[in-house]
């Protein structure tokens, strides 16, 4: 089996290289090739990822190279996991959103925005070469915004599913609460990327006993506290928001905090150098403790879990993913992309039923879905009028002069990315 990693020079990269060598039997790989077209990076990480093999004494060769075509050709899955513009790029999406008064953030806002023009064009692209070069590859998109990015390589009609380690986080937070198997709890889990609730959480499958007013009856102060929201937020809504949902609950309490520190990219910024110095020592064969507050938790767990039912031929496993919405949330199009649980096998995804969103969400879910479709059109098709169409649509912005000013600042912060700009 050959699975090959675009954006492989990533730091996050020996978190996922672990969980192959650690969870081999679920997924056998014979050869893991690392594309990025950063050489040094990808020398440091190339070397460590061989180590962390051979310490675990995985059979499996690693290769790695800049030349896509070549990484990618006879793959039988492709992980995505790019940064386009670099940590650079994510410190000015963090930044001049709020000059403006908004939350500045790479995901979300006006910054997730400036990300997903950036991104698209060239996911796009590489799914492009992935299809001459591997036509029966699966495409697994981690990379962010994993929902807008999804939509786009599905229309284009890639074989592709996109990945986010927010549920199987909240997954592992509940199951330790509990005293449980982490195998063991469902999680209810409903909505778009970056943009979901936990409906219910279930001991033993998707018909088991609904154990969620019990965590918040007896964990509700310490799961508020993880997601930084006050305790009467989860008491007014009965179920447990991504934590993401705080740029939503707490927006103008959140501009302010990220005005009065240093922004996430410059901290990220710092300790991927202290990371790749870490890597560049040839005794090093694990991966360092320093890479968890990287972030991406569990990320290898899921991405194992989910080539592994892809590519296994065995009965469906049932796993959170990023898909096409159908008919699942008759509120939203069809070819929206939702996150929710799903039985996959080696033909995709199928959503399993969920429960339906109150209007508390559904409303919120419909707005920012709405946003999505523009987004997806002026990355897509560029335009400054699409980019300030989709800001006055989104949420988070939603007034005529603030979405202008924004445009105008994401625009000359994104020339270079931005060829119709």
């Amino acid at each position: 089996m050959k699975l090959t990693v675009v954006g492989g020079g990533s730091t996050y990269t020996p978190e996922l290289v672990d969980g192959f060598a650690r969870l081999r039997d679920a997924l056998p790989v014979t050869e893991l090739v690392l594309v990025d077209p950063a050489a040094e990076r990808l020398e440091l990480v190339g070397g460590l990822a061989r180590r962390i093999f051979a310490r675990q004494g995985h059979p499996g060769r690693i290769t790695t190279t800049a030349d896509l075509e070549a990484g990618v050709a006879g793959a039988d899955a492709v992980l995505l996991q790019l940064r386009v513009g670099g940590q650079a790029a994510r410190l000015q999406d963090e930044t001049w959103p709020l000059e403006c008064g908004c939350v500045g953030q790479e995901t979300t806002g006006a910054g997730g925005l400036a990300k997903a023009l950036r991104t698209v064009p060239v996911v796009l692209d590489i799914a492009e070469r992935v299809r001459r070069a591997a036509p029966g590859a699966w495409i697994i998109d981690f990379t962010n915004p994993v929902g807008i990015v999804t939509r786009a390589l599905l229309q284009a009609g890639h074989k592709a599913v996109g990945l986010c380690n927010v549920a199987i986080g909240f997954q592992r937070k509940f199951a330790a609460l509990l005293g449980a198997e982490p195998a063991g709890i469902h999680l209810d889990h409903v909505g778009l990327n970056h943009l979901t609730w936990e409906f219910g959480v279930r001991l033993g499958g998707p018909e088991g006993e609904d154990v969620l007013p019990r965590l918040l009856a007896e964990h509700g102060e310490a799961i508020a506290a993880d997601l930084r929201l006050p305790r009467a937020v989860l008491d007014r809504l009965g179920v447990v928001p991504s934590y993401y949902l705080r740029y939503f609950y707490a927006h103008d309490e959140v501009v302010r905090e990220l005005g009065a520190k240093p922004s996430r990219a410059a901290e990220v910024a710092a300790m991927e150098r202290e990371l790749l110095a870490l890597y560049a020592d040839p005794a090093l064969d694990e991966k360092p403790a320093l890479l968890a507050k990287r972030g991406g938790a569990f990320y290898s767990e899921a991405a194992v879990e989910l080539a592994a039912a892809l590519l296994g031929g065995g009965g469906p496993a049932v796993q959170v993913v990023n898909t096409r919405n159908g008919v699942t949330l008759p509120f939203l199009p069809e070819d929206a992309v939702i996150e929710v649980q799903a039985a996959v096998d080696g033909s995709g995804p199928v959503p399993l039923a969920v429960p339906r969103p109150a209007p508390l969400y559904a409303g919120l879910l419909a707005h920012v879905t709405a946003y999505e479709d523009l987004a997806l059109d002026a990355a897509l098709r560029g335009g400054r009028e699409r980019v300030a169409r989709a800001l006055l649509a989104h949420p988070l912005v939603g007034q005529f002069d603030l979405a202008e000013a924004l445009t105008d600042r994401l625009l000359a912060h994104n020339k270079e990315h931005l060829p119709w700009a």
